[in-house]
């Protein structure tokens, strides 16, 4: 049974998980947007997350789920109370049709690769069968879902973060009071003259050095520009790292909330960081951006912009890989092969609006 939607009233996204996910979960809910502008569309999402929607003018209402049994079984009462007419699972995980269950015996739509795929209403075929390819980007793979059910998706919208003001006027006040006790010498504060970095991944096989950030930041420096690194509070020791070794000063953060990383990668110049949710964020902003990556998938995890950007890689026979370990050489290759010249050869192409089209927005050796 065909799901009736013009006369559809509300609807909840789930995509659980992490910053990432959620900004690329974005182009599924503005397609969804476009598709219902009077439904009411909610979207579910893990509490520390939550905050990086806010303000999304495609959604209604967020969704928190607390940690916790307790917090979950709160989520599933809300969704059940909520009486949504769809309910489309972006994650398909178990904690994830749990909540989609909750929902009742309504429209729920998911992929036949779902562990308990059988609870779903409409189950449908892999992402690559809909866009007609052997691989896709995780976006299209969300979008992919929609389009099987029929919400229009062939334009295949990129991702988008809304700024708020408050956090535009909080990390704006944070990044002045900072520059005015650094000896910043050569390198002047301007709210619209600096470079964001983030030097931190979650796995070592996704993480170029410390030592090759601070020489992006000389880089960066000898063309007028400092550099503003993030990073989480359990990740202060990469950013330590960061700042003694760069011969140039560099303006650190580690406390930032999600909106104000946001505020302050759509004021950079630039981003260049490892493959991590805060490059899908200076992406979904429209800044500029450079990424290197190492063990992770490029196909499905390269910034979903058409900002100037480029993904700097070296290619493996053993990429991509889950990251948790390096079997093949113990030691990730792929990260430490990029070089700091194939990373300030990028950082010169986006800057002036010409990345490598040539090689899928990649530059490689």
């Amino acid at each position: 049974m065909s799901i009736d939607w013009p006369s559809v009233k509300r609807v909840l996204v789930i995509r659980l998980r992490s910053i990432g996910d959620t900004v690329l979960a974005t182009p599924s809910v503005i397609a969804l947007r476009r598709f219902l502008p009077d439904a009411q569309i909610d979207i579910l999402l893990e509490d520390w997350v939550a905050p990086l929607l806010e303000g999304f003018d495609a959604i209604d209402n967020v969704i928190s789920v607390e940690s916790g049994r307790g917090g979950r079984l709160k989520a599933a009462w809300k969704i059940r109370r909520n009486k949504y007419d769809v309910v489309i699972n972006l994650h398909g995980g178990t904690t994830s049709t749990f909540f989609t269950s909750a929902a009742g015996r309504v429209h729920t739509i998911g992929f036949l690769e779902y562990q308990y795929s059988f609870l779903y209403f409409h189950a449908f075929p892999p992402a690559s069968r809909f866009w007609n390819t052997a691989t896709t980007h995780s976006a299209e793979q969300q979008l992919a879902l929609l389009g099987y059910a029929g919400v229009p998706v062939d334009d295949r919208p990129r991702s988008r973060l809304t700024i708020t003001d408050a956090a535009v006027e909080s990390v704006t006040r944070k990044l002045a009071a900072e520059a005015e006790t650094r000896p910043l010498g050569s390198v002047f504060y301007h709210p619209s003259k600096f470079a964001l970095l983030h030097p931190a991944s979650l796995f070592f096989t996704k993480q170029w050095s410390p030592e090759n950030f601070a020489r992006v930041a000389e880089y960066l420096a000898d063309r007028g520009i400092a550099s503003v690194a993030v990073a989480a509070k359990n990740e202060r020791a990469v950013l330590d790292e960061l700042s003694k070794l760069s011969t140039v000063p560099v303006i650190t953060f580690d406390d930032l909330t999600l909106p104000e990383i946001t505020a302050l990668a759509s004021r950079a110049k630039v981003f260049v960081g490892n493959d991590s949710g805060i490059a899908h964020i200076a992406a979904a902003v429209n800044t500029p951006t450079v990424v290197v990556f190492g063990s992770s998938n490029r196909t499905h995890w390269r910034p979903w912009t058409d900002a100037p950007n480029e993904i700097v890689f070296n290619p493996f026979d053993c990429q991509p890989c889950p990251g948790y370990e390096c079997k093949v050489y113990g030691d990730p290759k792929c990260i430490k092969s990029v070089s700091n010249e194939q990373v300030f050869e990028a950082i010169d192409r986006v800057m002036k609006g010409h990345p490598d089209q040539a090689s899928n927005n990649s530059t490689k050796t």
